[in-house]
């Protein structure tokens, strides 16, 4: 029995006795609040995971940003009309209110105190009433007036406190029912407008809330709309201290400022706040608003149900957030979300409309891909030689400023002393050389770019003075996401002008103060032809799981990171394509006619040139005559000499009598000094082994017999296969592209190192006389041409 209580969520006793310890009747200080040495790993029984996140502030003052909601202890969940009925208005939706139940609970056993504002109790009545009014009618009928009667019976209106008398108990028996689930107790409170302006009646549902809390149980709050009075319309949010409980919004936010809540979350039918109303064109969802705001809102109906509308609603979460209490206003019923909306939002994923006192010294990330997109499109309509100039000036600018530039990244390397591993503070250096090779590329991409954008691939006259043409054109907006390699800003961002397309950038925190410089260069250059808009840097709390899902805005996300970087992006991205590889493992393949002369050359190139590199070595995979040879010691002498620690295969361990450790996993990329060796029998077997444990991503074969390399270059099914050179030449600069986006390992659009070329899509254009498809019918005039036209020669110079 108690394994059962557990699995269910029981609480241990030492968390339910820390709420009753730190809290207090009426004051919330700092010391009042859990101290994060205090909070407790509490297990959980659904697939949302807890955080143990320090949930400690002073109230007095809202949130800022939503990235703080995390540390909220205290908070209100009002339900609206829309989220607790079903769409016919009689009864309850029940599926939905059993996963706000277990969202809930799952915060109340993090050793938050949660508190909700329920409606629904007119709807559960009125679905009662209903059943009961039809049972006696139809009883009634039945006896006097016979069955052919029963089709005309007419259900009368139900007045709403009738519906609300009779719905209160039952509503409040199914959140019990569905909390001891959870093993957490919840308790209603039926208030009216009096008992917030009685001052004993005030201070007596102040105590009782509090103690409630104390005892860690859930308060269920709702008006008693079986007594209540209509509103007063001259009593309508008259700054803090008055505030009229007209409805469910009003009395949340009365509640929350009351109680000294940290986050108020209201729930109803739509996403949030929108500029205009919902499902209108140009409607556009507000993700923060800000007091005094209100002058550019239209507010459209109020919900299908219930007694406030979205005005309503936003006078009531100002209200609070003037009493300092954080809000957000979501989607509580959509299917997709409402599973998880509330603890997404506690999270600090940006759902909803949230509420803030404080404005950003910078525009918001929509206003920045707006910008980005227009800026774009500008950049497209520039002549080529225009924009290999703000290339060609960028490139003179990263020499002309080295030594800001420099200043910079070492106070992103100080900062990150200690805190990084030796192969990410690596990828965050910048030196003169770095710099002196960067201008080096842009240059390259500036000469090659001079006819990418606008070059026409095909030709077809379809009919008489009826020509199609198709012509490349940007992509749009590209999302580029990079970690510890300032470098890259540059190398990006000269592609993106080459390409023409607008460019949003997140680069990650370590290298803050070398991005922020690069890319005032990049604007710079950018500024000579007046579209300085075009690139943008991402600077505010965005999390990159927010950036994912700005399908409207971005048409193609481009990671350069660790491969778990990329499988969190390629996870969270909504209808976004992503461009790029999850991982780099790399393999080489040393045949059993290699040469004594090039192997060690080959092999300490790939793997100890850069490790930390995607197009690094990870396994060696060795012929198996090459064993006990003077080739083979060659190799292992090389590789104990450059300090790389050997992991041994299967097979290869097996032929070993004191062998390596043995590998974990044949499909790792060490990022590091770590090799993998394996055996293999044949050429064949080399590319089996590469398909079942490689990426795609670069694969090399070591022999001089020709026939068997070309074999190899064939067969193997990677982005990149090379014989008899390193791993490493897999780069977009030593490809001749100029620089890179990264390296594609997909099969769509494009694959490998990805330059210019692979930022760019295509269009049709068609120029005729007033053709029409009637024309080309079976009785028709005109008919189909098809004819091959010469496609003007590109300018390779």
């Amino acid at each position: 029995m108690l394994s059962q209580v557990y699995r269910s969520g029981f609480q241990p006793f030492h968390q339910r006795l820390l709420p009753w310890v730190q809290s207090t009747a009426l004051s919330r200080s700092p010391a009042d609040r859990i101290q994060p040495s205090t909070i407790r790993h509490v297990r959980s029984w659904s697939n949302i995971p807890f955080i143990t996140v320090p949930l400690s502030r002073a109230h007095g003052k809202s949130f800022a940003h939503r990235s703080e909601l995390k540390h909220a202890k205290r908070i209100v969940v009002k339900l609206g009309s829309a989220v607790v009925t079903r769409g016919d208005e009689c009864g309850l939706a029940l599926g939905r209110l059993a996963s706000i139940v277990e969202q809930v609970s799952v915060l109340q056993n993090q050793g938050r105190e949660m508190m909700l504002v329920t409606s629904g109790a007119v709807a559960f009545g009125k679905q009662r009433l209903r059943h009961e009014i039809l049972l006696s009618q139809s009883v009634r009928q039945a006896l006097h007036s016979g069955q052919n009667q029963l089709k005309e019976m007419a259900i009368p209106v139900l007045e709403a406190r009738a519906c609300a008398a009779a719905g209160q108990s039952g509503l409040m028996a199914l959140y019990e029912a569905m909390f001891t689930q959870y093993s957490i107790c919840a308790a209603q409170i039926l208030v009216t407008n009096l008992d917030f302006h009685d001052e004993q009646k005030r201070r007596n549902l102040n105590g009782t809330l509090h103690e409630l809390l104390r005892m860690n149980i859930v308060p269920i709050v709702n008006t008693n709309d079986a007594v209540v009075p209509p509103a007063e319309p001259n009593s309508d949010l008259q700054g803090v201290n008055v505030i009229s409980v007209k409805d469910n919004d009003s009395l949340a936010a009365r509640l929350a400022v009351e109680m000294k809540t940290d986050l108020l979350i209201v729930l109803s039918d739509v996403e949030g706040l929108f500029d205009s109303p919902p499902g209108s064109d140009d409607a556009k969802l507000i993700d923060i608003f800000y007091p005094g705001d209100q002058q550019s809102v239209t507010f459209g109906t109020k919900s299908r149900v219930g007694m406030g509308g979205m005005e309503a609603k936003v006078k009531a979460a100002l209200w609070a957030l003037q009493g300092g209490t954080s809000v957000v206003i979501a989607n509580g019923t959509h299917p997709k979300v409402s599973g998880h909306v509330i603890t997404d939002i506690v999270e600090g994923k940006k759902v909803g409309t949230f509420f803030s006192e404080v404005k950003p010294a910078g525009p918001t990330v929509e206003q920045q891909g707006e910008m980005a997109r227009s800026g774009g499109r500008m950049l497209a309509t520039l002549e080529p030689e225009q924009r290999a100039e703000i290339i060609y000036h960028l490139a003179d600018l990263l020499t002309d400023q080295r030594d800001e530039i420099l200043l910079a990244n070492k106070k992103d390397m100080e900062e990150a002393e200690g805190r990084l591993a030796a192969p990410l503070l690596k990828r965050l250096s910048l030196s003169t050389s770095k710099l002196n090779s960067l201008a080096i590329g842009l240059r390259q991409i500036a000469a090659s770019s001079q006819d990418s954008v606008g070059r026409v691939l095909r030709r077809t006259r379809i009919a008489k003075n009826l020509e199609l043409e198709q012509v490349t054109v940007p992509i749009g907006v590209l999302l580029v996401i990079f970690e510890s390699r300032p470098d890259c800003l540059p190398q990006v961002a000269a592609l993106a002008i080459a390409s023409g397309n607008g460019l949003l950038l997140k680069g990650g925190k370590e290298a803050t103060h070398s991005n922020r410089i690069l890319h005032l260069l990049a604007q710079e250059a950018l500024s000579i032809h007046g579209v300085k808009e075009a690139i943008q840097l991402v600077n505010t709390r965005e999390e990159v799981e927010d950036l994912c899902r700005l399908d409207k805005m971005i048409d193609l996300i481009i990671p350069r990171g660790s491969s778990q970087l990329v499988r969190d992006i390629q996870k969270a991205a909504k209808g976004i394509p992503v461009m790029g590889h999850s991982e780099g493992i790399c393999h080489m393949y040393v045949d059993s006619e290699a040469s004594v002369d090039k192997i060690t050359r080959l092999v300490r190139d790939s793997k100890c040139e850069y490790p930390a590199a995607c197009n690094a070595l990870e396994t060696l995979l060795i012929h198996r005559d090459l064993l006990r040879t003077p080739l083979f010691d060659q190799i292992i002498d090389m590789l104990r000499v450059e300090q790389v620690k050997i992991h041994a295969g299967p097979k290869f361990a097996s032929y070993l009598t004191f062998s390596p450790s043995e590998v974990k996993s044949l499909r790792t990329e060490y990022g590091d000094l770590e090799l993998c060796i394996e055996v293999v029998d044949s050429v064949q077997e080399a590319i089996d082994h590469i398909h079942k444990y490689g990426s795609s991503h670069t694969d090399v074969i070591v022999t001089e017999n020709e026939k068997t390399a070309e074999f190899f270059l064939q067969h193997v099914d990677s982005a990149c296969v090379f014989w008899n050179a390193s791993t490493r030449f897999s780069d977009g600069y030593r490809f001749g592209l100029g620089a890179e986006v990264g390296i594609s390992t997909s099969r769509i659009h494009a694959r490998g190192p990805v330059g210019l070329e692979g930022l760019l899509t295509t269009k049709w254009l068609l120029r005729g006389q007033d053709h029409v498809v009637s024309d080309f019918s079976e009785h028709g005039s005109l008919k189909y041409l098809h004819e091959n036209l010469p496609v003007p020669q590109r300018n390779t110079n």
